[in-house]
Parts: C-alpha cells; sequence; structure tokens
C-alpha cells in the first residue's frame, strides 16, 4: 500500500449534494479548500473550526466545513500545508454503490449453496455445511439445517444474531423503500420483490428450520463444536454440525422476527406471510409456558460463539410488540405492557439488548386510547436517548456519539446502531440535528475518522484488506470479499495481536488491520445490517 502523509480525514466514498460535507485537517491549518481532482482548479475556500483535543483520538483537530459546496465533481480537500485528502465525490446520490455493496455483502455470507462466478465473481466457493446435523442432548436425533447466513468471520449460525440482522434490513425497507429500487442482481431477483426481501428470505427460511416442530421452542445456534482454522474455506469445514440446546433468547428473538416477517411479506406472499406469523405464534406459547427458562450457556464440549444473554425480559418485550402490531390482540398487548415495566434499555439495537426494536415496533403501530401514557412515554425516552447522543457528538472531535467507553468489540456497530437510533427519532421529532449527527456516523466509517481508514472492505481508497473473515484468508484472492463492515477500534485490545501492538494508544486507535485480529477486524452479518440502514436513509 503507497504511504501517503495522513493529514486530511474525509469521507472516501463523498458527500450528497444537499448533506452536511466536513472534513477533519491538522491543528496547524487554519485554512483549506477545495479542488477538482484532476484540474486543481479551486471551487472553494473555507476557514477550520478552532483547534479542539478530541479525547478519544488523542489527538488535536479542526473541522473543515464546505456544506455550501453543490456543484458535482470529484475532488480533495487541500490544507494550508498543503496536505491532500483522497478523492471523493459530490452527487446527488454517492451511495448507490455502497449501499449495493453493503447489502451484497449478506450474499457472500449464503450458507448451504455454491456460490457461482456469474453473481460472486471472483469471490465464489462451493456448497458448504450441508450435511443433518446432531441435536445436542438427543442421541441420535438429526435434523436438516441447510441455508442461511454465516454469522461472522466464522461459519456458525446464531438466531439472535440472524434476529438482529433481518430487522435491521426490514426496518431500512419498510421506513426507506425508495432505496431499494436497483437490484443487486441475485439469484432470485425477479422485478417483482425487491432484493433485500429476497435475501432476507434466505435467512428466514433458515429460521424457520431452528424451531423445534414438537414445542415450538427454538434452538440457540448451528455450529459445529469448534471453530475450524483461520484459512479452511467453508466446502473444507467437514466436522459434526449441532444444533445447541433451545433458550430463551432465541426463542422470543424468533417470534419477534417473524412477527415482523409476516408484515413485510404479507403483500408479496400472503402464504408465507401467515407460515411466519403461524410459526412466531408457536414460539410465543413456548415462552409462556417456560417463565423460567433463562440464559443460554455453551454445553461442555462446544466452544463457538456463546451469544448468552443474562437479561430475557427485552427479546419478550420485543416479540410482544411484534405480535401486537402484527395481530392486534390484546394478550400480547397485555404482555408488552408487563415486560415494559422491567428493568433494561428501551432504546439500544444490540443482539444482546433488543428493546429498541420492540419500542420501535410499539411507536410505529400508532397511538390508542388505551396505549396513550406508555406511547408518550416510550416516544419521551427514545427521543432523550437521540438527545443524549447529540450532546456526545457536540463535544466529540469526529462529530460522533461514542465516548471513550464506548470503543469495545463492534464498536462500528454501536457507531451505526447510534446512527440509526438518531434517523428513526426523526420519525417523532423531525429535527435537521438528528440527520447532521448520523451523517457524521456515516463519514466516520467511511474515512473521517483518526486512522484515516474506510472500514468497509473494497470501498474507499484507503480501505480494510485484511479482515478476520475465513473465505477472505483461505480464497487466495489478494482483495477481501467486498462490502463487509469490520468491527473497528477496541480499547480493550480483546485479542493477542491487539494485545501486542496497541498498548497505550488512545481508544479511537485501538486498531489494526490484521486477520488475527478476531476482536477488531471480524466481520458479522449484524454489524453490516445497521450500516444498511443508515445509507439506505441517504440512499432514498
Amino acid at each position: 500500500m503507497h504511504k501517503m502523509k495522513r493529514s486530511v480525514a474525509v469521507n472516501q466514498i463523498g458527500y450528497p449534494i444537499n448533506g452536511q460535507k466536513t472534513a477533519i485537517v491538522t491543528e496547524k491549518s487554519s485554512g483549506f479548500h477545495i479542488a477538482e481532482e484532476g484540474t486543481n482548479k479551486i471551487v472553494y475556500r473555507g476557514n477550520a473550526s478552532p483547534p479542539t483535543f478530541d479525547l478519544s483520538s488523542g489527538s488535536i483537530v479542526r473541522k473543515a466545513d464546505f456544506s455550501e459546496l453543490s456543484k458535482p465533481g470529484t475532488y480533495v480537500v487541500v490544507d494550508d500545508e498543503g496536505n491532500r485528502s483522497t478523492p471523493f465525490v459530490v452527487e446527488e446520490r454517492p451511495y448507490v454503490e455502497l449501499h449495493n455493496g453493503l447489502l451484497k455483502a449478506f450474499y457472500y455470507l449464503r450458507c448451504g449453496v455454491t456460490l457461482d462466478e456469474r453473481y460472486a465473481g471472483k469471490w465464489g466457493h462451493e456448497s458448504c455445511h450441508t450435511t443433518l446435523g446432531a441435536v445436542h442432548g438427543e442421541e441420535g436425533l438429526y435434523l436438516d439445517g441447510n441455508g442461511g447466513w454465516h454469522d461472522a468471520g466464522d461459519y456458525g449460525k446464531y438466531v439472535v444474531a440472524g434476529a438482529k440482522a433481518v430487522a435491521d434490513l426490514l426496518l431500512a425497507y419498510e421506513m426507506y423503500p425508495k432505496a431499494f429500487s436497483k437490484s443487486i442482481p441475485l439469484p432470485e431477483s425477479d422485478q417483482l420483490m425487491p432484493d433485500v426481501l429476497h435475501e432476507c428470505k434466505v435467512e428466514l427460511d433458515f429460521l424457520f428450520k431452528m424451531q423445534d416442530k414438537r414445542s415450538g421452542g427454538v434452538y440457540h445456534k448451528l455450529t459445529t463444536r469448534h471453530f475450524p482454522g483461520l484459512s479452511v474455506m467453508p466446502e473444507d469445514d467437514l466436522a459434526e454440525l449441532v444444533f445447541s440446546p433451545i433458550s430463551a433468547a432465541a426463542t422470543a428473538s424468533y417470534a419477534a422476527i417473524m412477527a415482523f416477517a409476516s408484515r413485510i411479506y404479507r403483500s408479496y406472499d400472503p402464504s408465507y406471510a401467515d407460515k411466519c406469523l403461524n410459526s412466531a405464534e408457536y414460539a410465543w406459547e413456548w415462552i409462556m409456558e417456560h417463565p423460567e427458562a433463562g440464559d443460554f450457556k455453551n454445553p461442555p464440549d462446544i466452544t463457538t460463539g456463546e451469544y448468552g444473554d443474562d437479561c430475557i425480559y427485552d427479546e419478550k418485550y420485543w416479540a410482544a410488540a411484534e405480535l401486537y402490531h402484527t395481530t392486534n390482540q390484546e394478550e400480547y398487548h397485555f404482555a408488552f405492557r408487563h415486560y415494559s415495566t422491567k428493568s433494561f434499555s428501551k432504546c439500544e439495537l444490540g443482539w444482546a439488548d433488543v428493546g429498541g426494536y420492540g419500542t420501535i415496533s410499539y411507536l410505529r403501530k400508532g397511538k390508542t386510547e388505551e396505549s396513550q401514557s406508555l406511547y408518550t412515554s416510550l416516544q419521551q425516552e427514545l427521543i432523550q436517548e437521540a438527545e443524549r447522543l447529540l450532546v456526545i457528538c457536540e463535544k466529540d472531535g469526529y462529530g460522533i456519539s461514542l465516548e471513550e467507553n464506548d470503543y469495545i468489540w463492534g464498536s462500528n456497530m454501536v457507531l451505526m446502531n447510534r446512527a440509526m437510533l438518531l434517523l428513526i427519532a426523526r420519525e417523532w421529532s423531525p429535527k435537521p440535528e438528528y440527520v447532521n449527527a448520523a451523517t457524521q456516523h456515516l463519514h466516520y466509517l467511511l474515512g473521517k475518522n483518526t486512522l484515516y481508514l474506510s472500514y468497509v472492505t473494497g470501498f474507499g481508497t484507503r480501505s480494510v484488506m485484511n479482515p478476520h473473515h475465513r473465505p477472505s484468508v483461505g480464497d487466495h484472492v489478494d482483495a477481501p470479499v467486498p462490502g463487509m463492515v469490520v468491527g473497528g477500534p477496541n480499547r480493550n485490545l480483546n485479542d493477542e495481536i491487539m494485545e501486542q501492538t496497541l498498548k497505550g494508544k488512545p481508544a479511537a486507535a485501538s486498531y489494526i488491520d490484521h486477520e488475527d485480529s478476531y476482536a477488531g477486524n471480524e466481520i458479522t452479518i449484524y454489524w453490516n445490517s445497521p450500516a444498511v440502514f443508515v445509507v439506505s436513509y441517504f440512499n432514498q
């Protein structure tokens, strides 16, 4: 990779004509100009903001705001000292390809099918994980678990992770349908149903197989007993597949996402929508019959991702909200009101803390006579959280809502979840500040950060090259599989390579682009999914 003097950080993809446009220049630069790439013709001059110390990156930064520049073109930012940014575009919809790429990543993560050259290009592989899986603790019982998406850099398939990812994609489609008018394309593309719904159906069809047909409960995950080596391609991962035991978190998340899906697919495929709803209600019966079911723990012989969760109330809250939204039945409304009194965040959008999805579903259903006070209090809570994030953004040198303690394993998910929440809060409080703040989060992801790096593989002049992702390591193709969001800076340095190389670094700089860095450089479906949501807003 060519060495460049890194001193002007920009969104390496570009900026919408009417959006907020900012770059970060060095502390010595009080001014800057924008030049056309190629001709070097100066099209804009501006003053940088006064220098401020940014705690998370440990650096002094100045903001260069060129929002007034509205002429389409390809530009660079040049500071007072002659330092240049990477080139970027200014145009009406600069994120069409990015949006497509983030969504296409889910296709590359498909399990159980051959990814052929027509759709996968040079990143194809043979079909994988097609054998029956043994049900843990049930001698002689084997089930079909074919399909769905590989969860991350490994080949496991986890229900709670899948539910969050599908929820983000369905919400993006529900709120910003115009963003999905272009075909990816996929093998299923038919010009009738948008590709995002074809892709979600791949995961939903797999999730059906995770439901125990005898009880309605849902198996927590389907994995091999241990992770394969880092260079093992999916088709060479031949260890026995095992369905881990049923869990309350998986069953409630399943009920929620199936109830949500039944609403979305109703107008395209009513019988599929019925199947989703029936299976959601069956899962709900299991939840009602097992009120004491607690946290999932890995069985002693399984060491793959645990996805444990010591609070199940938020999953039940989400399930009740979606079932109520879909069926209008009082029993679900009663359950939702009951779980709303429990102590958990009503605004989080993680895989472990899903309360935000319950709140959003309930609010989007709309206010009724009987729900007025709960509706109003949840609406206030959501707006309060958006306001809290705005305050953090105002203090942060890069304009984002991450404080030092937020640079954890998967900080880019925290980043995109918060941008998503800011955009959703607009539905009830249409403040332009929310969009401006969400915009800064996207700029950060795409290179306007202290490392001058786009955290999306294949997008940006200087983007991640060595993700912790088995096919990207094992496929003998130099470029990583494109369109994948990596975890990002992690101040806790939870893997050996981080521990060895990053000690003493500031929180936002605690990142290394290395394939062994599973705690900073892995990819997952639920880091991509909120990024799809955020980019969908800007891609309408």
